[in-house]
C-alpha cells in the first residue's frame, strides 16, 4: 500500500532517513519562474558541480537546498509525496508527486485503477506453425 505524506515533519524524516536531499531547478515560464522540485538519494547529490542532472544553459541544472525552501515550493505548488508503506528492514526510497488537495482516489490515475487488458493462455495444436516443407 501506499501513503500520502504532508506534513513537513513527516516528509523530511521519510526522506532524510533514506539519505535524500531536496533539490530545486528554477525554469524559465512565458509568464513568471517555475521551480521544479526533487529529492536525490545518497551520492548523487555531491558531484564536483554542487549539482544533479544535466546541466541547462538557461538555469544552471539541478541545485541542493534547504528543506525549509524546498517545502515552501511544495506548499507552493499543491503537492503531497505519495510514497509506499515501510517494510521491516527495508527502506523504499521510490515517491511520487501528488496534488495535495483530494482523496487518494483522485491521485491514482486511470491507468493504475483499470487492469492489464492483456490475457495469457496456453498455446493449442492449432496455434503451432505447420513444418516448413522445404
Amino acid at each position: 500500500m501506499a501513503r500520502i505524506l504532508t506534513s513537513h515533519e513527516e516528509i523530511r524524516q521519510w526522506a532524510t532517513a533514506r539519505g535524500g536531499n531536496p533539490m530545486m531547478l528554477d525554469t524559465p515560464d512565458v509568464h513568471e519562474d517555475r521551480v521544479l522540485l526533487q529529492i536525490t538519494f545518497g551520492q548523487h547529490a555531491l558531484n564536483a558541480e554542487r549539482n544533479e542532472g544535466p546541466d541547462n544553459p538557461l538555469t544552471g541544472g539541478w541545485t541542493l537546498s534547504g528543506w525549509d525552501e524546498w517545502l515552501e515550493q511544495l506548499e507552493k505548488n499543491g503537492l503531497a509525496l505519495k510514497v509506499n508503506d515501510d517494510q521491516p528492514g527495508v527502506l523504499d526510497n521510490d515517491f511520487h508527486f501528488v496534488p495535495r488537495e483530494g482523496n487518494s482516489e483522485e491521485q491514482t490515475t486511470n491507468a493504475a485503477r483499470q487492469p492489464a487488458n492483456i490475457s495469457i493462455k496456453t498455446p493449442g495444436k492449432d496455434d503451432r506453425s505447420a513444418p516448413d516443407p522445404t
